[in-house]
């Protein structure tokens, strides 16, 4: 489990072929201090676990199945990457809790740099309809509150911080991004579905209709 606050970005140092996957080396600097073998570090966003560690170079897995939902595939030697170690118990909760699981990828629409940043994304159906305006998503491993939400579309703001310490402040139009939305949102959806009350995707009055508010 994370929080989606990025606590420093790393640089990919190797990528290799293996099998169907890959395995990334990953220059995890202050974050590989204490680091095991086993453990869980969110990269760009998702899950992986920690193979081999030289230093602060990590040495990372990465099967198909992750390779085609995220953009990890997509990763050379010089890509900067978000990086978050696992929550422990007793930290602080300061973004939203996040899995590690990507939902899919959204693709950058619109950048906004006139006063207060405003990125827009084009995502699939099946992302959008499980946000809600000013609820958590978490881009590449970012957590960030949702501004507006439609049909395949959605915007974040970015304040000077997230700019500073992410890869957010170099998005770029036409760019690919990991996206997970809420886990709330999931558990929402899930039961609507199951009430096959999906038609629309969420709203305000079927979250009301369902005894969530």
């Amino acid at each position: 489990m994370f929080t989606g606050i990025v606590r420093h970005v790393g640089i990919v140092r190797d990528v290799r072929s293996a099998g169907d996957g890959k395995r990334l080396g990953i220059d995890l600097g202050p974050l590989a201090e204490g680091l095991s073998p086993g453990e869980s570090v969110a990269v760009a966003g998702a899950c992986l676990t920690a193979a081999e560690i030289s230093a602060s170079n990590v040495i990372f897995d990465v099967v198909g199945e992750t390779l085609s939902r995220t953009t990890l595939g997509e990763l050379r030697a010089g890509a900067k990457v978000n990086l978050e170690r696992s929550l422990r118990l007793g930290e602080a909760l300061d973004g939203h809790l996040v899995q590690g699981h990507v939902d899919g990828t959204a693709r950058v629409a619109r950048v906004n740099r006139t006063g207060q940043w405003i990125v827009e994304f084009d995502a699939p159906a099946e992302l959008t309809d499980m946000m809600v305006p000013k609820g958590s998503v978490a881009i590449d491993g970012v957590s960030l509150t949702l501004v507006n939400v439609a049909d395949g579309r959605f915007s974040v703001a970015l304040i000077p911080t997230t700019l500073g310490r992410t890869t957010a402040g170099k998005l770029a139009v036409g760019e690919r991004v990991n996206v997970e939305t809420d886990i709330i949102g999931k558990c929402v959806r899930r039961y609507l579905q199951q009430r096959g009350n999906t038609a629309g995707g969420v709203t305000m009055e079927k979250l009301r209709e369902a005894g969530f508010i």
